[in-house]
């Protein structure tokens, strides 16, 4: 149905998806259907600020209705997850080697990356530096900001 790109996303994402695809089909639709009728009933639709408010909240409502099916259509979830080596959906532990700072972080696809809560996008520079490896091994990380140094800890 559409040329959507498939990407990966651990199964409490594709949930998040779903109940968020849900709550928009059967709460937010109708609500702005509503709105749209009221908005009618007002009279004059050339200068009816709450008619245009309302067709500009159907048209991001749908927008996201047709992402949001797209990329359920198009997820690969992630599951059974082995831990021997760096792969999506795997927890590491790694350390900057220059300043000896450890920090964990959680590899998610593209859709479930949030930097404030450590999980980052498989398509990060830093997650495509250590996809493949194992605890031990030291890899530098091409990144925007420079070149640097990180060693894997532990992989969970």
């Amino acid at each position: 149905m559409s040329n959507t790109k498939e990407f990966y996303v651990t199964k409490l994402g594709l949930e998040e998806m779903q109940k968020e695809l849900k709550t928009l089909k059967e709460v937010k639709r109708p609500e702005v259907i509503n709105a749209l009728k009221d908005a009618r009933a007002l009279g004059d639709l050339s200068e009816n600020a709450e008619y245009d408010a309302a067709r500009n909240e159907q048209a991001i409502v749908e927008g996201r209705i047709t992402q949001l099916e797209a990329m359920i259509e198009n997820a690969i979830v992630i599951s059974d997850v082995k831990t021997d080596k760096v792969v999506i959906g795997a927890n590491v532990k790694i350390e900057y080697v220059e300043d000896r700072e450890v920090e964990t972080y959680s590899i998610v696809g593209s859709q479930e990356a949030d930097p404030f809560q450590n999980k980052i996008s498989n398509e990060s520079p830093i997650a495509k530096a250590i996809m493949g490896l194992e605890v031990g091994n030291i890899v530098t990380v091409d990144s925007p900001n420079g070149k640097y140094d990180v060693k894997i800890i532990e992989i969970f």
